[in-house]
């Protein structure tokens, strides 16, 4: 069942580490199929190195195993709200990423500095709010999704594919499995140039790239009249 996506799931899963977006086990990724209405993900706590097609969990919507003998990763929750609140995302990827990490543990989004950023990010990405300590103990995995979701109430989630959740860490997501990839890697690498370009600012803030540039290197990738590539 759903062979092709398991394989593009473990191919995202490995390519953590390629990245080095994760360590030890410290993250998933999981990809949806529209027409079943299943996603495939990761296997709770099985290093990357050890993984297998045959291994990926194919689980509902509302949360049942369908295929698979290993658990499936303890954020599955957290990527089932996901998937119902945002229809267009195919793929979602969740680390503990040095530099994304330390900004939802300074529990602030990561401003748009740059043009880097303005490629994949039409504006900020947002932190979202702390969870209440009901929230923690009647379900966290589904209510991380939840706080993600409420904070993309007035943002595109197709536009600003990423988000920190605050104190704990990055998600982001895209059209597939590898497209979320590449944008994890991308919220990474941003997190890090805006904090190192913070330390270099007089007033220690980094500053804002001018709304013309951010909306120039945004649309000009993903505008209707975009020419960035072949």
């Amino acid at each position: 069942m759903l062979e092709q996506l398991k394989k593009e799931v473990l191919e995202a899963n490995q390519g953590l580490e390629t990245y080095d977006l994760v360590t030890f086990t410290w993250g998933n990724v999981s990809g949806f199929d529209p027409e079943s209405d299943y996603l495939v993900i990761k296997p709770s706590g099985v290093p990357y190195k050890d993984l297998q097609t045959h291994d990926m969990v194919v689980v509902s919507l509302d949360g049942e195993v369908i295929e698979g003998t290993l658990k499936p990763s303890s954020d599955t929750p957290t990527h089932i709200e996901l998937y119902k609140a945002f229809p267009d995302v195919r793929g979602i990827v969740h680390t503990h990423s040095d530099w994304g990490t330390a900004w939802a543990q300074a529990g602030r989004g990561i401003p748009c500095a740059g043009t880097t950023q303005a490629d994949y990010f039409n504006g900020e990405i947002p932190c979202t709010r702390r969870l209440t300590k009901e929230e923690v103990e009647e379900d966290y995995e589904k209510y991380t999704g939840t706080v993600i979701i409420e904070a993309f109430h007035h943002i595109n989630p197709v536009e600003v594919p990423g988000v920190v959740v605050h104190g704990h860490a990055p998600f982001a997501w895209g059209t597939s499995p590898e497209n979320a990839l590449h944008n994890a890697v991308v919220l990474e690498k941003t997190a890090k140039m805006t904090f190192s370009s913070s330390q270099l600012s007089s007033t220690g803030e980094p500053e804002l790239l001018d709304d013309y540039v951010l909306n120039k290197h945004y649309e000009r990738k993903h505008g209707k009249n975009a020419y960035y590539g072949q």
